[in-house]
């Protein structure tokens, strides 16, 4: 098989599974909030489920990085896939099925798990791709979520009663089912040698590749632009309950706001390659101080959508600007334990920033809660200005030293 067949062949599987995983991820943003509403004792803990995704992802992300190290991409997707899609969705249907909030929660922390693996597809696309090819093939695996979009809020909202003795369960055995097909795709996942670890290859300290200002500034507009984005996103389905919207509304809401999410990645490579790296990540906090300024100006459908529609392409621009930018900072030998390092800063403040969300929406509104973004954006504006006027947007060759 020649290299550029088994370029496409390999990247088109991972934007497959990369759509069966962000159905099962935009189901539970959707829905898991509104179930939890209804299974907890306390209104404050309705996001604790989405909050035990997101530490489910935290625990697992850098084990799964090093264990994939190890064992190969394939065989560690397919763990990942089984361990946190089959059973996380399994257990979260038989939860509900049992009406129990605590086992609700464990079965999310597993679907956390299956996360913690699959946020790795986007650097296994740089893996089996020619450096030519590599900004587009992570576009291309992060625009997997445009078809996802569509799939997931559909799923949480047409598949609710799909069995009628365990209503709410039917999403989460859609979950299950999807994690089946993916672990048959994955099967014939062939990651090239190049882009596999080699023995004895030479790796620099975790300490000196973290002090580069790329790494900081990569690090920060990935993990703040991913946290702010998830804080709002999680509360949206109970703001908008709280004021009378079906939850058709709100699954369209959440479609709109996932395709602003995903669509974008069809060009975000070719924007990076054009504008740069730094102007890309400028752009994202423009966007998300405007979805904060949509998101106070009313409660109407209308606000809802334009915000969230906004704050889904403003996270595209930082998170896949993160990545590109904490690609060209590592050698293959280091991908590890950057790549582990650098998610396990991200959804550390993503499972913080899901787990305030039904606290802050029950304590101060909708309206504050958008307003806490924006000191965290400016941050990251002034990191990224910094990074650009300072010149050192080029990073230490992973080579050196």
């Amino acid at each position: 098989m020649s290299a550029m067949r088994l370029e496409k062949i390999n990247v088109g599987i991972l934007v497959t599974t990369q759509t069966l995983f962000m159905i099962a991820a935009i189901t539970v943003m959707t829905l898991s909030g509104v179930v939890g509403q209804q299974l907890s004792p306390d209104p404050a803990l309705a996001t604790l489920p989405i909050a035990m995704m997101m530490i489910g992802t935290v625990v697992s992300t850098l084990p799964a990085s090093l264990y994939m190290k190890r064992v190969g991409r394939r065989a560690g997707f397919i763990t990942g896939v089984s361990l946190g899609g089959v059973a996380g969705g399994l257990l979260s249907f038989a939860a509900i099925a049992q009406e129990s909030f605590w086992l609700f929660c464990a079965g999310n922390l597993l679907l956390g798990l299956y996360q913690g693996f699959a946020m790795y597809y986007r650097f296994a696309a740089a893996d089996v791709a020619s450096p030519s090819f590599r900004g587009r093939a992570i576009s291309y695996v992060m625009a997997g979520g445009v078809a996802a979009a569509f799939l997931g809020p559909w799923n949480a909202s047409v598949a609710l009663d799909w069995i009628a003795a365990v209503p709410s369960g039917g999403p989460y055995l859609v979950i299950a089912l999807l994690a089946v097909i993916a672990i048959a795709l994955l099967s014939f996942l062939r990651v090239p040698a190049s882009g596999e670890p080699q023995p004895g290859d030479v790796q620099r300290p975790m300490a000196r590749i973290a002090v580069q200002p790329a790494f900081l500034v990569a690090v920060l507009a990935g993990s703040i632009g991913y946290a702010v984005m998830v804080l709002v996103m999680t509360a949206t389905p109970l703001a908008m309950r709280a004021q009378g919207f079906e939850m058709s509304h709100v699954a369209t809401i959440m479609q709109w706001h996932v395709l602003g999410m995903f669509a974008p990645s069809f060009i975000t490579g070719s924007l990076i390659a054009r504008f740069g790296v730094t102007r890309i990540l400028l752009a994202g906090t423009v966007l998300l101080v405007a979805s904060v300024t949509v998101a106070t100006m009313g409660l109407g459908f209308a606000h809802f959508w334009v915000a969230l529609v906004l704050l889904g392409i403003g996270w595209n621009f930082l998170f896949v600007g993160g990545s590109a930018l904490l690609a060209s900072i590592h050698s293959e030998a280091e991908r590890g334990k950057v790549q582990g390092t650098n998610d396990l800063i991200i959804f550390s403040l993503v499972a913080l920033g899901s787990l305030m969300s039904g606290t802050l929406l029950h304590q101060v509104g909708w309206e504050v809660l958008n307003l806490a973004m924006l000191p965290l954006v400016g941050l990251v504006a002034g990191a990224v200005l910094w990074l650009k006027l300072a010149g050192a947007r080029r990073p230490e060759s992973p080579a050196s030293g």
